[in-house]
């Protein structure tokens, strides 16, 4: 049987930590805008993009 109150030592770290932390979890939120949440690729501007490129 699985005890569904148990929280882990870890877990609790870190929920501690980030309530007396507020601005570690606020740069967690810039750093995943920064590298994650981005604009879908529109494909026909990708495709003109990389036609129009000079060869080297």
């Amino acid at each position: 049987m699985v005890d569904r109150n148990y929280v882990s030592d870890y877990t609790k770290f870190m929920e501690k930590f980030l309530q007396e932390n507020p601005e570690v979890a606020k740069g967690q939120v810039e750093g995943r805008a920064l590298l994650w949440d981005k604009e879908p690729i529109n494909l026909d501007e990708r495709a003109r993009n990389e036609e129009s490129r000079v060869n080297k």
